[in-house]
């Protein structure tokens, strides 16, 4: 090789190096911040008090068993 490739390799060996190098320390942290014992996310419902249910929890369990049902091998048909 001539000492002109020999030195643009070179130059980018250490410039792909320094990116390297550099883009390790763009971590951030992902940590949340709690304040006062209050939780911060979005807030949840009970899943029987969907639109689909209506609020009936024995509904709501009756379809879980009955899925629970269809993916189990031993229960179902040919």
């Amino acid at each position: 090789m001539s000492m002109p490739t020999m030195k643009l390799l070179r130059t980018a060996a250490l410039g792909g190096v320094l990116a390297l190098g550099l883009s390790a320390c763009g971590e951030t942290s992902q940590v949340p911040v709690y304040k006062d014992g209050k939780y911060s996310g979005k807030a949840d419902t009970r899943p029987w008090e969907s639109a689909e249910f209506k609020g009936d929890k024995a509904a709501w369990e009756a379809a879980l068993k009955n899925r629970a049902r269809g993916q189990n091998e031993y229960n179902r048909g040919d």
